[in-house]
């Protein structure tokens, strides 16, 4: 226990080179002192020469990890210089331990396997030099210490590997995070964006005609002239609102959600002001701006209103605010029937009109693959790419007797208690 805590005390940014030092100084000073014992056998005393020998055989460990096998070669190569000359081969085994195990950690296996046959080849020289020595010891020697010193050599490798593995895994896993965040931050740019064209479209188609009817009418009916202002007024304050709800959401900080809760940007916020997205509730509001405008709109409901997910109120909602509103710009004398019809599984909008009278003015209105006042991005394909989004499908299409249509399906999730079949009642407005 004591071990660990002392490696993990040791500081990780040591620099290879520093390690490859401490380690060669240590063995050349250990080397140094067993070369002053007096050796066993037949080997003659360390000289001045041998220990000359024994700082050059210990001397290239400073460069172990650059060339490893050259290294271990030029030491087994010295060290039989060494035992040639009568000095005691045990001076430098720890050197020749710590060569071997370099070879294993920076090297295949195949080269390791060689580097242990030198190794042991250079023991058996020496075990042959020693006089009376025992050449089983020698043997039992060659066959333990050499392949367990490779053993942990070849783990540190393997150990080594699966570290740069990881690390390259986590990089890529980094990189893909990111990359992940900035599709999902230009998602919802996309998604901002289209929200943004929705109620700017809608609400400023709104202002314009009403703004031309009030300067219209503005000496000759002042009555109608007020109340054109005061749609004016009502749908700014409904656009700004939308738009500081929706911009709010920009917002990383959740604390500044908060406060705009309490304080707001311009003014004492009230409690709706982070109000859910709008949905199929508020849809007689904007059927309400529209017949202002002077279009004649109409509203059937089928079936029994039920909740249903924000997404999808969302998504009825804005395909029918974008439908209205191209009625609006292009269709103005037109009768507008909107219908929502709730199916246990399906929920079905359908606004149509019937053309009213033509406006030489008003750009062409196509079906599915053209555009709607050329709003090629944010018109019938947005309304289409809402409706796949959800699962459902949509179609814009003139109608043989005269008119346009817009229909909409999207799946939602069965009442409980239904089967199937239509459900409720039916309501006009």
């Amino acid at each position: 226990m004591r071990a660990r805590t002392v490696w993990k005390r040791l500081p990780a940014g040591v620099p290879p080179r520093a390690v490859d030092v401490t380690l060669a100084g240590a063995d050349m000073v250990v080397s140094l002192l067993l070369a002053r014992e007096d050796p066993t056998g037949n080997w003659r005393h360390t000289d001045t020469f041998g220990f000359v020998l024994i700082v050059l055989i210990n001397l290239p460990l400073l460069v172990r990890r650059r060339a490893p096998v050259a290294v271990l070669f030029v030491m087994l190569a010295l060290q039989i210089w060494f035992i040639a000359l009568g000095y005691w081969p045990v001076v430098n085994s720890l050197g020749s331990l710590l060569a071997l195990y370099t070879v294993a950690s920076h090297r295949p296996v195949r080269i390791a396997a060689v580097a242990i046959a030198a190794v042991g080849a250079t023991w058996i020289y020496a075990g042959l030099a020693a006089d009376g020595g025992s050449m089983v010891t020698v043997v039992a020697q060659i066959l333990t210490v050499p392949p367990v010193v490779c053993w942990f050599g070849t783990a540190a490798r393997r150990l080594g590997e699966r570290n740069a593995q990881l690390a390259l895994l986590t990089a890529k896993l980094a990189r893909e995070q990111e990359a992940r965040a900035r599709r999902a931050v230009t998602d919802e740019r996309v998604r901002i964006a289209r929200e943004l064209h929705d109620v700017v479209a809608h609400h400023v188609s709104v202002i314009s005609v009403q703004a031309g009817l009030a300067e219209y009418v503005i000496t000759s009916d002042p009555p109608t002239a007020r109340a054109a202002l005061h749609t004016i007024g009502e749908t700014t304050r409904e656009a700004l609102d939308e738009m500081r709800r929706m911009l709010l959401l920009l917002r990383a900080d959740p604390a500044d959600l908060d406060e705009a809760r309490v304080t707001g940007p311009d003014r004492p916020a009230a409690d709706d002001d982070m109000d859910p997205a709008p949905g199929l509730a508020r849809l007689d509001d904007v059927v309400r701006r529209i017949r202002a405008a002077g279009v004649t709109v109409t509203i059937r409901r089928i079936g029994v209103a039920r909740p249903l997910s924000p997404g999808v109120e969302l998504c009825a909602y804005r395909i029918v605010q974008e439908a209205l509103t191209n009625v609006l710009k292009h269709a103005r004398t037109a009768r507008v029937e909107l219908t929502v019809e709730y199916e246990p599984t399906r929920l079905r909008v359908a606004v149509c009109d019937d053309g009213g009278e033509p406006d030489p003015d008003a750009a062409p209105r196509t079906g599915n693959s053209g555009t709607i006042g050329g709003a090629t991005g944010h018109g019938l394909i947005g309304m289409s790419e809402r409706a796949r989004l959800y699962g459902g499908t949509f179609s814009a299409e003139p109608r043989p007797e005269g008119g346009f249509e817009v229909g909409l399906v999207l799946p939602i999730p069965a009442e409980p208690g239904t089967s199937g079949g239509k459900v409720g009642g039916t309501g006009d407005s």
